[in-house]
């Protein structure tokens, strides 16, 4: 029987192979194994951490990350001004740039919706109003925050955790620092309340888009800094709920105990421990299948599944445009499945962490979200890639768009997105921990002639669409090229409900039809969607899939057609796909700068 270790990572560059964020260790520690489809992909001798520095080592000169006159540096890694931050290394949006999303005029704050039912809310999430703006500019640093695991804090640190989180509950409710006026930031960003300045209705929305990981980044910024300041610790770190290690894969002991600040009750009461995160929104109930499952997920949408640069972070979303040009492949996977996992469907409207406008009202949103930021920040740095080598957007419409957020001192403060490149530079790292996603690429697969015989009788793609996603749909799709081309799977016109929480995934000349197990070469992707509101409650978006890595894992040599099969888990009242084509990988547009 094979065993699952934490495993290592090859990595071409000296300077990250030995960068302190790093260690190998000699290791053969098995976690668990799995009796059919085994949960590893061979056994190997060293693992690999990220480490962020644990709270027990903070002071470790081993990190090379030294602080002065408010400058920071990853010595190793050569970032600030040079190495990645060079302008020769940046990518810009290709097409003519119009302009960057500008910040909400607060005293325009409208009603926001409920986007389950697209009716209005019977609650005020807009802020209170200031007259006084000023832009924000980060402060020194230093000593450095290292936000821990919520699965490895000690009784000293949950006290302080659920003090800061009483005296925020304890403000007073116009005190913009309050637990509800936080809470309400997503509500009034994400569900309508504001609208494009000078744009008339057209609205403001801060996901589905490249807005998506820079936004979230400042509002957790903030968040943690009130919570500092109400405790009298500006050391204070936000802990990261660690969904994407076995280990971390059921929600953190600490926002149980009902007790605790750190409660809400409005949770899925079927997904309380030990019951184990289900980032596919499968319905498996073998929980070593869901962490198989997951593992593939994190491993899709961290290396194997991005093609450029915006496949990850979101599409380009200026001033001027409609929302929900297109999430990233984090925010559309990982993300959304846990919203949704934690929402309690005793509610009307999946409240609270599965809907917008409610998600801030539980503490485990902001938990959850810091394990967002720290993919980021992981995706960024540390991860290797040979499609997108570069991995900082230089368009001056991206590094400009803004926001604006109440600071710890409750003065309104107007913040870019070009300052939140770097989370060392603010203030901030994560703990060290394993990334068992890092090596879990799937077993090569060869087609079998059951895969063969289904193609026989799939329809060509061109007969079949558009169509509505309503059942399983398995369709042949013409390669550019026979043999292991770079090639992307584009599905474009994808119109949705934006008050649904809608998901289908994606496979590619997959050999059965048990469409639970995702840990297997012919799982491509997913899309999904937390319900959001747009003018028309509608939108059409699309999504692409890069197949280079499924091409060296699959016998398609000889091919000159594969098998789509399109898996709706969630429809609601349906999703429409207009077409689905295979493309040459495009040559990335030149480098623009601001």
């Amino acid at each position: 029987m094979k065993q699952f270790y934490h495993s290592s990572h090859g990595f071409s560059s000296p300077s990250m192979r030995h960068h302190p964020l790093f260690t190998n260790r000699s290791s053969s520690r098995p976690v668990f194994a799995k009796p059919s489809h085994f949960i590893t992909h061979g056994k190997r001798g060293s693992r690999l951490q990220v480490s962020c520095a644990a709270a027990e080592n903070q002071n470790d000169s081993s990190r090379n990350v030294e602080t002065s006159q408010g400058k920071v540096d990853r010595r190793n890694m050569l970032l600030g001004l040079g190495g990645l931050y060079g302008a020769s290394n940046l990518v810009s949006a290709p097409g003519a740039s119009a302009n960057p999303i500008k910040p909400p005029e607060l005293d325009k704050c409208g009603t926001a919706t409920n986007l389950n039912n697209n009716t209005q809310l019977d609650i005020n999430c807009c802020p209170p109003l200031s007259q006084n703006i000023v832009d924000y500019k980060l402060p020194p640093v230093f000593q450095m925050k290292i936000r821990p695991s919520a699965h490895r804090l000690s009784p000293e640190y949950i006290f302080k955790y659920n003090m800061a989180i009483d005296r925020m509950k304890r403000l007073p409710k116009d005190d913009p620092r309050s637990f509800m006026q936080q809470a309400n930031i997503h509500c009034a960003y994400c569900n309508g309340a504001y609208d494009q300045p000078g744009q008339g209705t057209l609205d403001l929305q801060v996901h589905n888009s490249w807005l998506f990981f820079p936004f979230h980044r400042w509002y957790l910024y903030f968040y943690e800094r009130i919570l500092g300041k109400l405790i009298g610790d500006p050391t204070f770190a936000l802990p990261f709920w660690n969904w994407d290690n076995p280990k971390g894969m059921t929600i953190p002991p600490i926002f149980v105990d009902p007790k605790s600040a750190l409660y809400d009750e409005k949770r899925n009461q079927a997904n309380l421990p030990p019951a184990v995160v289900d980032l596919g929104m499968t319905g498996n109930t073998d929980p070593l299948q869901v962490v198989a499952n997951n593992l593939t997920i994190m491993y899709n949408e961290m290396i194997r599944g991005n093609s450029d640069i915006y496949d990850f972070m979101g599409q380009p979303y200026r001033e001027g445009t409609p929302v929900n040009p297109g999430p990233g492949a984090s925010e559309r996977g990982s993300h959304t499945a846990v919203h949704v996992w934690v929402g309690d469907p005793r509610q009307p409207s999946g409240e609270d962490l599965g809907n917008f406008y409610s998600a801030g009202r539980d503490p485990l949103f902001y938990c959850h979200h810091g394990n967002v930021d720290r993919m980021w920040s992981l995706w960024q740095y540390f991860l290797p890639s040979k499609t997108v080598p570069d991995k900082r957007i230089t368009d001056p419409d991206f590094l400009n768009a803004a926001f604006l957020f109440y600071d710890e001192n409750a003065q309104l403060v107007r913040v870019t997105v070009k300052d939140t490149l770097d989370n060392l530079r603010m203030g901030y790292d994560y703990e060290r921990i394993d990334l068992p996603w890092l090596d879990y690429r799937p077993p090569p697969q060869t087609v079998a002639a059951r895969v063969t015989r289904a193609g026989k009788s799939a329809a060509k793609a061109e007969t079949v669409f558009p169509l509505t996603l309503d059942k399983i749909v398995r369709v042949l799709v013409p390669k550019t090229k026979k043999g292991k081309a770079d090639e992307l799977l584009v599905l474009e016109n994808i119109n949705v409900d934006t008050t649904k929480f809608l998901k289908f995934d994606v496979f590619i000349n997959d050999e059965d039809d048990n469409i639970a197990e995702l840990d297997k070469a012919a799982y491509v992707g997913t899309y999904a969607q937390v319900p959001h509101k747009t003018a028309n409650k509608s939108a059409t978006t699309s999504i692409r899939l890069k197949l280079t890595d499924l091409y060296d894992d699959m016998d398609v040599a000889d091919d000159d057609t594969i098998l789509v099969t399109l898996v709706p888990r969630h429809q609601g009242p349906g999703v429409t796909i207009g077409g689905i084509k295979i493309i040459e990988n495009p040559t990335p547009a030149p480098p623009k700068t601001s």
